[in-house]
């Protein structure tokens, strides 16, 4: 199978999935969900597979969707709509991101995923779908467009940490590395990062050892828990917010700031702890364009 944005490969009855833009840190493009889910699909399809192993190359594990993409540029884009927006349209396409990122979470046969760098945003989405996470203690995750431009579509903060501690997560936009979040329970297992790859290896050797069958079985039952607590009610919510997010007053002021200061800018405000216009004020700013003192300067 050809890839454009990750590379895939099998041996010892193991399918490895790597990410594979690593210039961009691993950001997500139009084209990475499905390509994630094709692979997913190849590995379940493989008689040889009984593990799949997810990493990133590069410096990171995946730094987010990619908002040079996907936000600097101006005018209409995947993501964003003229106003009046149609939600349905956006629940469309961000319904079946995320169901691509969650083909990893029903695929048949267990996934771990290794995580160095980061794995923030859009790209905690996608780790926090696999079965187990083992994170360099050095490495950062969270979901930081909480703050504005973004609902986490997959949900998974809640079903893996609890109320308060996504909570905690999701209304400050704040990161955490391998070590909380081990000791939170977000993921498996922190250890030091020239350690990660030896400890991930042992991991998947051990679990690759197991009959498919029993793999199988044993991910099913536990999974078919969280679908009992309603799982697909809270992701369907999540990617309408998601959309609405972009397309709010607020949104629509970053997506401007972004268009007209650059992504690197739009961003460093966001995960700042600097106030986020709101309402009247950042409808008045979208509206804008090129702040004032850059036109001037243009003059």
């Amino acid at each position: 199978m050809k890839f454009s944005t990750l590379q895939y490969s099998v041996r010892a009855r193991i399918a490895r999935i790597t990410l594979d833009r690593p210039a961009r840190l691993n950001a997500i493009d139009e084209r990475m969900p499905g390509e994630i889910r094709r692979a997913v699909e190849a590995a379940n399809a493989d008689e040889r597979v009984h593990v799949i192993v997810l990493a990133g190359a590069g410096r990171a594990f995946c730094a987010g969707y990619d908002l040079k993409a996907f936000a600097e540029r101006r005018g209409r884009r995947s993501v964003i709509q003229d106003m009046p927006w149609d939600p349905m349209r956006d629940y469309r396409l961000m319904k079946g991101w995320t169901e691509d990122f969650f083909s990893l979470w029903r695929s048949y046969k267990p996934v771990i995923c290794k995580v160095h760098g980061y794995a923030v945003a859009g790209g905690s989405d996608i780790a926090l779908c696999a079965d187990l996470v083992v994170m360099a203690e050095d490495a950062r995750i969270g979901y930081m467009p909480a703050r504005v431009w973004g609902c986490p579509t997959t949900a998974m903060w809640v079903y893996r940490l609890g109320a308060e501690r996504a909570k905690r997560m999701l209304l400050t936009g704040d990161t955490i590395d391998g070590r909380t979040a081990k000791a939170w329970g977000l993921v498996c297992d922190a250890v030091p990062a020239a350690e990660l790859d030896r400890a991930v290896e042992a991991l998947a050797a051990r679990m690759a050892g197991v009959p498919k069958s029993q793999l199988m079985m044993q991910k099913l039952m536990i999974n078919q828990a969280y679908e009992n607590m309603g799982l697909a009610s809270t992701q369907m919510i999540a990617a309408l917010f998601d959309g609405i997010t972009r397309h709010s007053p607020e949104g629509l002021w970053f997506k401007r700031y972004a268009e007209t200061q650059g992504f690197h800018a739009a961003v460093a405000w966001r995960d700042s702890g600097k106030a986020i216009p709101e309402g009247k004020q950042a409808k008045r700013l979208a509206r804008r364009g090129r702040p004032a003192r850059r036109r001037r300067a243009r003059r």
